[in-house]
């Protein structure tokens, strides 16, 4: 027997369908077009394709979608004056800088300047604070994504065992928020964690964000646990060819759990999708409009 494969791909594809009905409403009724701005510094070759994916997306779903590319040695002062412009203008409703940025540039400093209404990668302190406190607020995109998909296996998470892997900013810390405000009962684990593996074997859904290709082994699922790989690592092979892999030893795993996300193709997915639904929520929260259905 082998575990379910949870399909980021078409989940994704369905929620941008989704997504693109809302925004086609919103237009309809209140004549609003939700609009993205996305800041791209330097020319990272990931980051530009990434860039690129976001603003075809964006297109796709019936949003004003805006780019702004930038040197990379621009400097900080003008990096703010640029993000100072994107919250006066109305016609945005969704800023996201593409990180990283060059070390020239304090980011921190940065994320901090957004507009928290508009801080559609849920990064700013205003929205961790208010997430933290239980309270509504933009949330990062791939915790959110990850929850998304967790429902398509689980639809409520209330009392279930989580166990989150990783404590970065961007995905563990806010997924323990996002696991807290969903009823489960939530473990973070990290670098520094005793008993990792005695820790997993214990939890009925699993979250790897660690960053380490492959370190969560079949022999640390639960027997049909749930688990959530959102870890993204290349390995060369023998034959000089580079693979994605994930942070779970999928091929072991998929003989214990009893449904699992892929890599490629699971949480990559739901990322840009749920930047979508970010940037339509806080479109419909600046002009006072009720939440869209996505």
């Amino acid at each position: 027997m082998t575990a379910r494969i949870i399909d980021g791909k078409l989940i994704a594809a369905e929620l941008r369908g989704r997504v693109a009905d809302e925004v086609a409403r919103v237009r309809r009724e209140h004549g609003i077009t939700p609009g993205l701005a996305v800041v791209l510094v330097g020319s990272d070759p990931a980051s530009e394709v990434y860039v690129r994916s976001k603003h075809k997306q964006t297109q796709a779903a019936g949003m004003a979608s805006f780019e702004y590319k930038l040197p990379a040695d621009v400097a900080q002062h003008d990096l703010q004056a640029l993000i100072g412009e994107l919250n006066r203008d109305s016609h945005v409703h969704g800023i996201l800088v593409q990180l990283p940025l060059p070390k020239s540039l304090h980011a921190e400093t940065i994320i901090n300047a957004i507009d928290p209404a508009k801080d559609v990668d849920g990064l700013h302190p205003h929205n961790a604070g208010r997430l933290a406190g239980g309270s509504a607020a933009l949330s990062p995109c791939t915790p959110l994504g990850c929850i998304i998909l967790t429902k398509t296996v689980h639809p409520s998470l209330e009392g279930m065992n989580a166990i989150v892997i990783g404590r970065s900013n961007l995905v563990g810390r806010p997924l323990v928020q996002l696991l807290l405000n969903e009823h489960a009962t939530v473990t973070i684990a990290h670098s520094r964690s005793r008993h990792l593996k005695q820790l997993c074997a214990q939890a009925d859904l699993v979250y790897a964000a660690v960053g380490k290709p492959e370190m969560v082994r079949g022999d640390w699922i639960k027997p049909g646990a749930t688990v959530i790989d959102v870890g993204i690592n290349r390995l060369s092979g023998p034959d000089g060819k580079t693979r994605l892999v994930g942070d779970v030893a999928f091929d072991e795993a998929l003989k214990v759990a009893g449904a699992i996300t892929p890599v490629p193709g699971g949480v990559g997915q739901m990322t840009v999708a749920c930047l979508l639904v970010n940037t339509l929520r806080a479109a419909c929260a600046i002009h006072g409009l009720p939440p869209p259905g996505v």
